[in-house]
């Protein structure tokens, strides 16, 4: 066992789903499951998802894809990277249908027998995809394109780009065939409805994150960092706390070490401002984040002692505002350490 766990709540999971999907108008939701489902366990995620009724999902390498192999339809399984050279193999064995991005990609597709594909259009974020400028109709001649789709770049911000998009991809929409067309992203749910179009693409708001005030109302935290406290201690007025003693007490304080450090995603930069909460008190971190511990005041906490539980104060849109890491960080890159607990 460890001292540390990652409890992740699977009703806020799908509840944040079926949010997405009627705020999606008559376009339907998928999910975003790349990076290990932004880091909670894309094994996980999928089957909760789908549960609630989510059939597409996207994930940006084909090894993502083989690792889901069994827990949904292949045919509405996106690889968003396409084919590198050397991957038509794993491509056109059926088990995730590829996002096509480039002319040589095309072209590795037909060379390889490859059947139905989606096809990423590049919009204006200078990316992935087809530039919106050239001849489309003539790159997709032939191909059998069951979503073209792109992707929005500024949708989490007031910004002409997204109508400037809007326009170029319906201008695409009149030149690629294609069974469905998909624009937007989290926040480009929340923009006018003529971005839906009919398969929207949500990714960090299904697992808490908030990437836009419209949304904020709407989505429920999905995960909590715990940790246990591995030791108390009387810290007297005068002594310092962590590396580079960036910390010195001003009175006598009771503090706590507990087990959570930068090697398991809980950043640094929330040294002397971040916090944990206990006996229903915010608890303050006390100078640096170290890789495995992590000192905390918990003098407002007398019951708390070793061994006890505590959870990190991880508000994800509080944290990115008061340290200036994303919120999509936070969360893909939450450590491996952690036992897992999903709370259904």
């Amino acid at each position: 066992m460890a001292n540390m766990r990652l409890v992740l709540d699977g009703a806020a999971l799908a509840e944040n789903w079926r949010a997405l999907d009627r705020l999606s108008g008559a376009a339907t939701a998928g999910a975003a499951v790349k990076a290990d489902g932004y880091g909670l366990g894309a094994t996980d995620v999928v089957p909760r998802l789908a549960r609630a009724g989510c059939a597409d999902f996207f994930v940006a390498h084909w090894h993502e894809a083989q690792a889901l192999a069994g827990l949904v339809d292949p045919a509405r399984l996106a690889v968003l990277h396409g084919i590198a050279p050397g991957e038509e193999a794993v491509a056109v064995s059926g088990i995730a249908v590829p996002v096509l991005n480039s002319a040589d990609q095309i072209a590795r597709w037909k060379q390889a027998g490859g059947g139905r594909c989606h096809v990423m259009i590049d919009t204006g974020m200078s990316r992935l995809g087809l530039d919106w400028r050239d001849d489309i109709a003539g790159l997709c001649a032939g191909l059998d394109v069951d979503l073209c789709l792109s992707h929005l770049a500024s949708a989490d911000e007031d910004s002409a780009q997204n109508a400037a998009q809007l326009q170029r991809f319906e201008q695409v929409r009149n030149q690629v065939a294609a069974r469905r067309y998909s624009l937007a992203n989290s926040a480009g749910i929340a923009l006018d409805g003529a971005y839906h179009f009919d398969c929207t693409r949500p990714g960090l708001a299904l697992y808490g994150g908030v990437p836009c005030a419209a949304l904020a109302e709407q989505i429920q935290p999905v995960m909590r960092l715990e940790a246990r406290v591995l030791q108390v201690r009387q810290v007297r007025a005068g002594d310092t706390v962590g590396y580079g003693a960036t910390f010195a007490a001003s009175h006598d304080m009771r503090t706590a070490t507990v087990s959570l450090g930068y090697a398991d995603g809980f950043k640094r930069a929330l040294s002397s401002i971040g916090g944990f909460v206990g006996a229903a008190q915010h608890l303050p971190l006390l100078g640096r984040v170290s890789m495995d511990l992590t000192c905390i005041d918990i003098t407002a906490a007398p019951g708390l002692g070793e061994g006890d539980w505590i959870a990190a104060d991880l508000d994800l849109l509080k944290v990115e505002a008061a340290t200036g890491v994303s919120q999509y960080e936070w969360l893909t890159q939450i450590g491996r350490r952690f036992d897992r607990l999903w709370v259904d």
